[in-house]
């Protein structure tokens, strides 16, 4: 089981009013993992896109545990918690510089075309890449 790490710093426009991260920056940060571990994969999104196969999302879901808060170091886990037929799902945990963790997020993926909106088989070789990161 492998561990894909992603880090970054809270920018102050990712925080509210109470001081704290609005609740939807957690998703784009969880997404920007995401692409950067795809691409890590051999997977780049740009790529994938260029050749028909998309992967939208059909489900995610945050838990926050902890405030996150301006100029926080964060680093982002991700692992791979399911792979199907056609579709996987992500698991990642934020986790501060004192390695507090922080929020939890899941995502889940479903290989498409692009034209009819039918869900794909994920082909062979990204099964096997995602495999390497099963939770």
């Amino acid at each position: 089981m492998s561990t894909y790490e992603y880090q970054f710093t809270v920018p102050l426009h990712d925080i509210d009013a109470a001081g704290v991260m609005f609740f939807t920056h957690i998703l784009r940060h969880a997404h920007n993992a995401y692409e950067a571990f795809m691409a890590e994969i051999g997977f780049e999104l740009k790529c994938l896109i260029e050749e028909n196969q998309h992967l939208p999302l059909i489900h995610t879901e945050a838990t926050f545990l902890r405030p996150i808060r301006h100029g926080d170091s964060v680093t982002v886990r991700l692992q791979v918690a399911t792979v199907g037929d056609t579709s996987f799902t992500v698991s990642y945990s934020f986790n501060n510089q004192d390695d507090n963790e922080l929020a939890k997020v899941e995502t889940s993926h479903v290989l498409i075309s692009p034209y009819k909106g039918e869900r794909r088989t994920l082909p062979d070789d990204l099964r096997e890449a995602l495999s390497n990161y099963l939770d």
